[in-house]
């Protein structure tokens, strides 16, 4: 085996939604919602939603096939498989073991690894996972893989058009452009009923959403302060928002993410940081005395550092923003979605600048820790991987479609949600060559995929494809 690995990270990125969404525009008119509710309470502008013939299953089968074949990785290579997601199948059956059809046609049942759940966390922890091991004397010297899968659906109300959904693979190695700055890590967990899906015949949660954003900004300040500790020590000198190029944070909804930027402001305010200057401190100089707690309720404070990092959130945070934004919340992918759009939007500028990421998961579970962005060499270079994800082409083929039929496919999917014996649809006209789709589940709940093939896009699906490999 090689020495130890170095510049441990991430080689390679492929991400999925699927192709069909509603625009938050039209959800605040058909809910009888005020103007702006969703686009600017929430800053959302579109929501990506799974018809009965996708599940996160079925995105995720696409999303890793999709990243070996592009990226020309032979499956055998695959040595450690990590899945992170709270969109709950089955309860004993991992979302990993469907996925080891794609490695079994070659050969390769050696893969360890199965799913992490924590809410939105898990696909961190599997990310966290993975690196641990290539960074180990465990490693045998072939890749992790990451998947990030989710589909974020809520029952009719106020916190229904913060849903989404989507599939993020990443593939794990040394000499990556995307590399672990594993020492500056921060991390912070508690026990908080802030999110959770206890019922386990819905896929809705509930949710206290007040209790959870407190929660978040919490563990942010929290995350954020073991962090700076950490780089001072090593470093040995002061952290603050300017020691990074970029921020990329999870992603509810965009609107928190403007809240959390400019808490990162607060907390350099009252640590006496030189991002800070004389201006901004006049401003925040009347919250000074705040408790934590008071502090997380003070909408003038909200107000006051959102205009204080406004020029900051413009360059560090809004590139970060694009897929979030038009996709929705997709949980344990959001994160990585907003670092796929970070990468879609600067990926020829990115080399030699630190990325600082924010993982949180209700619950609750949260870590802070940072990329050190290197040029890499073909095909792991970051201008490959912004080819390869193609996110403006995969956003423009997308399909719109009326709150009615949103709200009607919600139905249909609560009411086979935990069911059995039945076909679905097998619709798979507005699905691209070499997406999977769900085609049955039999009466012992067993799920049927099959892959969409070739490029007819009349075609309305297979009649009965094998569990991973059918053909149009």
């Amino acid at each position: 085996m090689a020495s130890q690995p170095k510049n441990v990270g991430i080689l390679a990125m492929e991400i999925y939604f699927p192709p069909t969404c509603v625009q938050q525009e039209e959800m605040e008119v058909h809910d009888g919602a005020s103007k702006g509710k969703y686009t600017i309470g929430l800053g959302q502008d579109c929501m990506a939603f799974c018809t009965d013939v996708e599940d996160v299953i079925s995105m995720s089968l696409t999303v890793v096939t999709s990243l070996l074949e592009k990226y020309g990785v032979d499956p055998a290579q695959i040595g450690r498989l990590e899945v992170g997601s709270e969109t709950v199948i089955d309860k004993s059956k991992s979302i990993k073991t469907f996925l080891m059809q794609i490695f079994e046609e070659s050969g390769n049942t050696d893969i360890e690894g199965v799913d992490s759940t924590n809410a939105c966390y898990g696909g961190t922890a599997a990310l966290l996972n993975c690196v641990n091991w290539v960074e180990s004397c465990s490693w045998d010297g072939r890749y992790g893989l990451v998947v990030c899968t989710d589909s974020a659906v809520y029952a009719e109300g106020p916190a229904r058009p913060t849903g989404g959904a989507a599939a993020i693979a990443m593939l794990i190695g040394p000499d990556a452009p995307i590399a672990f700055e594993s020492k500056f890590r921060g991390s912070h967990m508690s026990h908080v009923y802030d999110f959770y899906k206890p019922n386990l015949a819905s896929e809705y949660p509930v949710v206290d959403g007040k209790l959870s954003q407190t929660c978040y900004l919490m563990a942010l300040d929290s995350c954020y302060k073991r962090f700076c500790h950490k780089y001072e020590k090593l470093e040995g000198k002061q952290f603050s928002v300017v020691d990074a190029d970029y921020f990329v944070f999870h992603s509810p909804y965009n609107k928190l993410v403007q809240k959390s930027f400019a808490r990162l402001l607060f907390n350099d305010f009252s640590r006496n940081a030189s991002s800070v200057d004389e201006a901004a401190k006049e401003k925040l100089a009347p919250f000074s005395t705040l408790t934590g707690d008071e502090s997380y309720q003070s909408r003038d404070l909200e107000k006051a550092t959102q205009q204080v990092a406004k020029p900051f959130y413009d360059a560090k945070v809004k590139p970060a923003t694009l897929v979030p934004k038009q996709v929705g919340n997709m949980y344990t992918a959001s994160l990585y979605a907003a670092f796929v759009s970070l990468i879609h939007n600067k990926h020829t500028s990115l080399a030699g600048q630190r990325v600082v990421m924010f993982s949180y998961g209700s619950g609750l579970s949260a870590t802070m820790f940072s990329f050190q962005i290197r040029e890499g060499q073909h095909p792991f270079s970051l201008s490959n991987i912004a080819t390869v994800m193609n996110v403006g082409g995969k956003m423009k083929s997308r399909h719109e479609f009326p709150p009615e039929k949103f709200v009607e496919t919600m139905k249909l999917m609560e009411h086979r949600y935990g069911a059995k014996d039945f076909v679905t649809s097998k619709d798979c006209s507005l699905l691209a060559p070499g997406t999977y789709y769900l085609t049955e589940v039999d009466s012992m709940y067993r799920r049927f995929y099959a892959k969409k093939t070739g490029t007819d896009t009349t075609n309305t699906g297979c009649e009965n494809g094998s569990v991973a490999n059918g053909h149009c």
